[in-house]
Formats: C-alpha cells, sequence, structure tokens
C-alpha cells in the first residue's frame, strides 16, 4: 500500500525535529528515521494502530512511537499520514479531517 505525508504531516515532523535539533541534532535525525520505520510499517498492517478516540471513526488510527502520535487515514489504495503530535497535545480535529 502506498504512503502518502499530507503538508500538516510533514510540517510537525520538521517542526519536532527542528526543536529536538537545537539541543541535540544527532538525536534529531535517529528520531525522524524512528518515525519513518514506524509509518513504513503500515504498508503491511494497516489497521495496525487503534481508532483515534477523539474522532471515533474506524478509517482514522493512529500508532503510539514514544511519546508521539502518528494520526493517518487507511483509505483503499492508500495511507495518508495526517498529522504527528506529542502525546501531552491536545488534538484539534479540524485540522486533520480537513
Amino acid at each position: 500500500m502506498k504512503i502518502i505525508w499530507t503538508e500538516l504531516a510533514v510540517e510537525k515532523i520538521e517542526e519536532f525535529a527542528d526543536y529536538i535539533a537545537l539541543d541535540k541534532p544527532s538525536v534529531a535525525l535517529k528520531w525522524v528515521r524512528k518515525i519513518q520505520r514506524s509509518v513504513n510499517k503500515l504498508k503491511d498492517f494497516a489497521e495496525a494502530g487503534r481508532k483515534v478516540p477523539e474522532i471515533k471513526r474506524s478509517d482514522i488510527r493512529e500508532i503510539i512511537e514514544g511519546n508521539y502520535r502518528i494520526i493517518y487515514r487507511v483509505e483503499s489504495d492508500r495511507i495518508s499520514i495526517l498529522t504527528v503530535r506529542h502525546c501531552s497535545q491536545l488534538l484539534n480535529t479540524k485540522d486533520i479531517l480537513k
């Protein structure tokens, strides 16, 4: 299955990586790679994540990587990565359901 990153998801990855890199650039790169590995596993196991509690739709799911939520939509021919959020952040469902 094909994986598509939304503009919002890419922005969030860059934002978190930039913040981590302020203190430890090598850790930021490792973090990005870890997120990418987790997302790539979805190609074979799209339903692996749980339904997002705030949304309650079976096509919107999430996986947790460390302290981060990777929220994605399962579609017939692809997986769209909608956003990445720190677990402590509130999820604005309007942003991801556009």
